[in-house]
C-alpha cells in the first residue's frame, strides 16, 4: 500500500487544488469565522428575535439544508467539481444578503437566510472532497484533505478572533461583519470557479457501470453519526460540564476551544501522514477507540470535583482532540477510496448526510444526558463510540474497491 511519508508544502498545495483554490478556501473560512459563531447573537440583538425562535430557525436551516445533498451528489457524478464548490459559496452569499435585508422581528426571513447558509455549509464538504479526490490520488489525497481541514480551521479561528474584537461596536458591528462575510463568500466563489476543474464522468474504469449504485457503507455511515459527536465536545459538552458540574470559570471553556483549534491546525497533516502507514479502515476504528478512551477519561476527571477537575478535563481534552484529528484524517479519505469514480459524488453526499445528522442531533443528546450525571453522558458516549469502532473495523467492503488511480480530469472550456 502506497504511503505518504514526507510533508512537501508545494506538492500538498497542488494536490489540494492549487494556489488559487487554497486562497479560496482561506477566504471562505475567514468569512465564515466572522459570522457563524455569532449568528445566534445577530438574530437576538440585530433582528430582535427571541433566543428560542432564533435557535429553532438555525436548527431548521441546518436540517433542511441536508435535503439538498442527493442533488449535490448527482451533480458531482456528472463531472462538476469547482463549479459545485463555487455554488456552495454563492448560496451562502445569498443567505448573507437575505440576512442583511431582513427587517427586525421577521423570523421567517431569518429562517430563510439560515436555510441558504445551511445548504451551502452542507454542500461544501462533499464538493471539496470530490475536487481533491479528482486532483490527487492515493495517500497524497489523504494528506491534501487533511491540509484543507487545517487551513480551514486556521482561517475560521482568525475570523472568529477578528469578529470578537469587533463586537464592542454593537449591532452596527454585527451588520458590518455580515456584509464582510458576504463579500468574502463572493470572492471565494470567484476564485474557486476560476480553477475550472471537471472530471470526465465516462472515465470510470472498465467493469464499472455508469448507472451502478454508490456503495452502501451502512456500518460506516451509522458509525459516523456517533463519531461526529466529538466535534461538538469542545463547543458544547465540555463548557456544559465545566460550568454546571465543576463550577469552573468560563475561561477554561474558552481556553480548551482555542487549544483544540491550535492542535487541529498544527497536527492534522502530520498525524494523517503518520497514520498513512496503516489501512484507512483500521485508522478510523482506532480513532473510535481513542475517542472512547477520552470519554472515559472525562468521566474520571469529573469525579475529582471542583479544584482538580478542570485541569484534569483540560488534560484529557488533548486526547479527545487527537481522536478527532485521526477521525477527520481517515473518514472522508476512506469514503473516497471505497467509492468508484462514477458514483463518488453520491457516496460523499451520503457520508455528508450522516455527518450533518450527527451534528444536528448531538447538541440535543449531550444536553439531555449531561443533567443525568457524568456516567450517563460520558459512559453512554464511550460505549456507543466503541460499538461504532467495532462496526467500522468488521464491515466488509462488498461491492466496492479501493481505487488506486484517479479519475480523468480536464479544465472546463
Amino acid at each position: 500500500m502506497a504511503t505518504t511519508t514526507k510533508i512537501r508544502p508545494r506538492a500538498l498545495v497542488r494536490a489540494s487544488g492549487g494556489p488559487r483554490y487554497a486562497v479560496a478556501l482561506a477566504v471562505d473560512a475567514l468569512g465564515t469565522g466572522l459570522l457563524r459563531p455569532f449568528l445566534l447573537l445577530y438574530g437576538v440583538t440585530v433582528l430582535r428575535l427571541s433566543a428560542p425562535a432564533t435557535g429553532i430557525a438555525m436548527t431548521v436551516g441546518i436540517v433542511v439544508g441536508l435535503v439538498c445533498m442527493p442533488a449535490v451528489g448527482r451533480w458531482l457524478d456528472r463531472g462538476a467539481r469547482s463549479t459545485v464548490v463555487a455554488a456552495s459559496m454563492l448560496v451562502r452569499a445569498l443567505g448573507v444578503a437575505l440576512l442583511l435585508a431582513t427587517p427586525a422581528g421577521h423570523v421567517w426571513l431569518f429562517a430563510t437566510a439560515a436555510l441558504f447558509l445551511g445548504i451551502g455549509n452542507q454542500a461544501w464538504p462533499a464538493a471539496h472532497a470530490a475536487l481533491v479526490a479528482t486532483v490527487a490520488h492515493g495517500r497524497e489525497r489523504d494528506a491534501a484533505l487533511a491540509g484543507g481541514r487545517a487551513l480551514r480551521n486556521a482561517a475560521l479561528g482568525v475570523g472568529a478572533l477578528l469578529a470578537t474584537a469587533c463586537l464592542a461596536g454593537g449591532t452596527a458591528a454585527l451588520q458590518a461583519l455580515a456584509a464582510v462575510t458576504g463579500l468574502a463568500y463572493l470572492a471565494a466563489a470567484a476564485l474557486a470557479w476560476s480553477v475550472r476543474l471537471r472530471a470526465h464522468p465516462a472515465a470510470a474504469p472498465a467493469g464499472d457501470t455508469a448507472d451502478g449504485p454508490a456503495p452502501r457503507m451502512r456500518a460506516l455511515l451509522a458509525a459516523n453519526v456517533l463519531y461526529v459527536f466529538c466535534l461538538n465536545v469542545p463547543e458544547i459538552a465540555l463548557p456544559l460540564v465545566l460550568v454546571t458540574q465543576l463550577h469552573a470559570s468560563p475561561v477554561w471553556s474558552a481556553a480548551l476551544f482555542v487549544a483544540n483549534t491550535v492542535l487541529v491546525v498544527t497536527l492534522q497533516v502530520p498525524v494523517t501522514v503518520l497514520m498513512s502507514r496503516f489501512p484507512r479502515r483500521t485508522v478510523l476504528a482506532l480513532a473510535g477507540v481513542v475517542l472512547a478512551a477520552s470519554y472515559l477519561g472525562f468521566l474520571a476527571a469529573t469525579s475529582l470535583g471542583h479544584g482538580w477537575g478542570a485541569p484534569a478535563v483540560a488534560t484529557v481534552s488533548v486526547v479527545c482532540t487527537i481522536g478527532e484529528i485521526i477521525y477527520a484524517g481517515s473518514a472522508t479519505a476512506l469514503v473516497t477510496a471505497l467509492a468508484p469514480a462514477h458514483v463518488l459524488g453520491r457516496a460523499l453526499a451520503r457520508f455528508e448526510l450522516s455527518t450533518g445528522f450527527g451534528l444536528a442531533v448531538s447538541p440535543a443528546v449531550i444536553t439531555t444526558l449531561a443533567p443525568l450525571g457524568p456516567a450517563a453522558l460520558w459512559g453512554s458516549l464511550a460505549a456507543a463510540t466503541l460499538l461504532s469502532a467495532s462496526a467500522v473495523a468488521t464491515e466488509k467492503d462488498h461491492g466496492t474497491r479501493l481505487r488506486g488511480c484517479r479519475p480523468g480530469i480536464r479544465s472546463a472550456g
